[in-house]
């Protein structure tokens, strides 16, 4: 039994850390080679746009298929934290945070990005800085942003808590004797 929570949870660690090197390699690598060789960053971020809405597909995959991996496997075989707020608990709330984070970058933010972008007349950059449609969008790229970074720390954090979970009935026996 514990021999297979810990292939799930390598399985979930692999997911996790496949986001989080896909997030950074569009942060660090092609965010920033879109905006410096594309002429326009009208066009640079609508392409960028168009990677983040891959990344949130990804990210569907990566921490739905954690949380099932990890917890499921734990689930099944009636493994319990020992505590009422313990470790399986609190990273099930983190991995429930960052499915809520990607639902809202999925269904509120890239949505509305693309609405505010269709609603100007002209690119974003040729627009004034104290036009209405230009502050909303800066606010909802803004929010979306912060998204984004967020779900990259709770991936590695998710990562990283995956060896502080409970692995069978053993551990938690073990644990009641102190």
């Amino acid at each position: 039994m514990e021999k297979n929570i810990r292939r799930l949870d390598t399985a979930a660690y692999a997911l996790l850390l496949l986001w989080l090197g896909m997030a950074l390699g569009f942060a660090a690598l092609m965010a920033p080679a879109l905006f410096a060789t594309i002429p326009s960053k009208d066009l640079a971020g609508r392409a960028a746009g168009a990677m983040v809405a891959r990344l949130d597909l990804a990210a569907w995959v990566a921490f739905g298929g954690a949380l099932l991996l990890s917890y499921g496997g734990r689930w099944l075989n009636e493994i319990e934290d020992s505590s009422p707020i313990g470790p399986l608990r609190l990273w099930s709330a983190a991995a429930l945070v960052a499915l809520l984070l990607t639902f809202s970058s999925t269904f509120l933010a890239t949505p509305k990005l693309r609405e505010l972008r269709a609603q100007m007349t002209a690119p974003v950059e040729t627009l004034a800085p104290d036009d209405a449609q230009v502050m909303a969008y800066r606010k909802v790229h803004g929010l979306s942003t912060q998204f984004f970074v967020i779900r990259m720390v709770l991936a590695a954090a998710l990562a990283w808590g995956l060896m502080g979970l409970p692995m069978g009935k053993e551990e938690r026996a073990a644990s009641q004797e102190l």
